[in-house]
């Protein structure tokens, strides 16, 4: 007979490796790995390995009771666990949703590994990840993935099934919107509404109940358990995880109303929806411990080394940041757009990432949320002025010329972003120079389907020179490092209305080593 559960073994062998072995006793009503495992925060000696014990995933607790939950851990050498390199037990504790975080230490760098948990005589799937380079070796390589924006409505994971699939990541950075705060009547795409694919399990989201009941209906699609037991994962936040465009303790966006509506929350009342947002977070994801929220915050913020090639800054661009000028939303540009003492960052932040910057690399490269580049946004030539985007840093005059300066300063720097779903790959400039090269990923699903182009893009184009490329396909990135080039694919599907999908290469943007600037390959 064929049952959910033998699937859910078989699937293995599929997406991750060879069939976990599941006994035919249990003490479960149903399979109670059914979001997966994932692997996170690599270094050199280890990463973390999660799971969430959830054997009725939709409902309260997960279908546990108040207590906890044993829950074993093997960590192999190989796919088929003969060579188990280490073992335990973590307990999975109802305050934090029955979900496991192990940190796992003491393993050699640079080596694919392999993990599994069993809880109660039932096996998950098996997930796989690989430690860094030694923080004084000297790769000749890396290749990793980028990817974000994964709206559950707006389309299928399909994308994710092709992000397992890619060979020999190191790691796939995830700068934010792992799920999305509301339901929706209809979306639109090229000025035209669709409907939902399929339908979120809520309307909004305030309480810990409600974004845990989020993260879960995410992560009981297949693609993106695939993708999370394939590769470790970077996980950051944008916006959607708490509500839309929030910033520090605001959110301008309360009830759908921009602006200074007299019904949107206190500061302190918007705190503790953030604070339940980010426990929930921490609950779905592969972070370390250090990540555990506290007061509503989470250390976002942290720094990946690959040996001396690569050093990768992980930048939070919602916690510190000052709150929107102008009222947000695409508008031209305020006076306070211009303020001095303006704040992305804020203070520590910066002093944070300028420490980092003075450990030597071949590469650096800035992974977080929105767009660096001042892009003209106006797609009609009629229009009579410049429009900015001002949830991005283009609204922040003076951090983004901060920013820039210190990108103008380091041999080789790119700007790794997400946040539009649309890809663009361009040129940061200051005063008239080129200082860096800034390639922004597309969503996952976010957006639907899509087009290779949007309306007015030749115009787009024309407004904005420092971009060499834009596209309106869903998909992600994948960006392949020596120490003579950085290489980023920009990987698109053909739809994300349907659950399967056709994975194209549609371009490829350079940047040169020792140069400034990218070109299209």
């Amino acid at each position: 007979m064929f049952t959910r559960r033998l699937f859910m073994a078989g699937a293995t062998a599929g997406l991750i490796g060879a069939p976990a072995i599941i006994r035919a006793r249990t003490l479960w009503r149903d399979y109670p790995f059914s979001l997966g495992v994932a692997s996170g925060d690599p270094s050199s000696d280890g990463f973390v390995i999660w799971t969430r014990i959830a054997p009725e995933p939709m409902e309260r607790h997960g279908g546990l009771g108040l207590g906890p939950t044993h829950v074993d851990w093997e960590v192999a050498s190989d796919g088929g666990f003969r060579n188990i390199v280490q073992h335990g037990t973590a307990i999975a504790r109802p305050e934090l949703g029955h979900s496991v975080h192990v940190e796992i230490s003491g393993l050699l760098p640079d080596r694919p590994y392999h993990y599994r948990f069993t809880a109660d005589g039932e096996q998950s799937l098996r997930g796989s990840a690989r430690t860094l380079p030694a923080v004084n070796a000297s790769p000749t390589s890396v290749k990793f993935g980028v990817a974000g924006c994964q709206n559950y409505e707006a389309g299928f994971y399909g994308a994710y099934r092709h992000l397992a699939a890619e060979d020999d990541l190191a790691f796939v950075y995830h700068y934010g919107d792992f799920i999305y705060e509301y339901r929706a009547d209809f979306y639109f795409a090229g000025g035209l509404p669709f409907r939902p694919v399929r339908q979120h399990a809520y309307r909004n989201l305030i309480s810990l109940d409600d974004y845990r009941l989020a993260y879960t209906q995410s992560l009981m699609d297949i693609d993106l358990q695939a993708a999370r037991g394939a590769h470790a994962f970077l996980s950051s936040i944008d916006d959607h995880e708490v509500v839309n465009d929030w910033v520090s303790n605001v959110d301008n966006w309360a009830l759908g109303i921009p602006g200074d509506n007299p019904e949107a929350p206190s500061a302190e009342i918007f705190m503790l929806r953030k604070a339940a947002a980010m426990q929930a977070w921490y609950e779905h994801m592969p972070v370390r411990a250090s990540m555990l929220p506290r007061n509503g915050m989470v250390a976002l913020n942290r720094e990946l080394r690959y040996g001396n090639l690569l050093s990768m800054q992980l930048l939070d661009t919602r916690q510190y940041r000052d709150d929107q000028p102008c009222g947000d939303g695409f508008k031209p540009a305020c006076p306070d757009v211009f303020a001095r003492n303006a704040s992305v960052l804020g203070r520590a932040q910066e002093n944070w990432l300028d420490a980092n910057l003075r450990t030597p690399a071949a590469w650096y490269a800035m992974a977080q949320q929105v767009t660096m580049m001042s892009l003209d946004r106006r797609r009609r030539a009629e229009e009579p002025a410049k429009i900015l985007n001002l949830d991005s840093w283009a609204a922040y005059e003076a951090p983004r010329e901060r920013m820039l300066a210190r990108i103008g300063n380091l041999r080789n720097c790119v700007v790794l972003t997400g946040d539009e779903h649309q890809n663009f790959a361009g040129d940061l400039v200051l005063n008239d120079r080129v200082v860096g090269s800034e390639f922004v990923a597309t969503s996952i699903s976010s957006g639907g389907d899509g087009s290779d182009l949007r309306p007015g893009s030749q115009q787009f184009l024309a407004f904005n020179p420092e971009v060499k490329f834009c596209n309106d396909q869903r998909g992600y990135l994948v960006c392949e490092v020596n120490r003579d080039v950085w290489r980023t694919h920009y990987m698109v599907v053909d739809k994300v209305t349907t659950p399967t999908n056709i994975l194209s290469r549609r371009a490829t943007a350079e940047v040169a080593s020792g140069q400034v600037g990218l070109r299209m390959a």
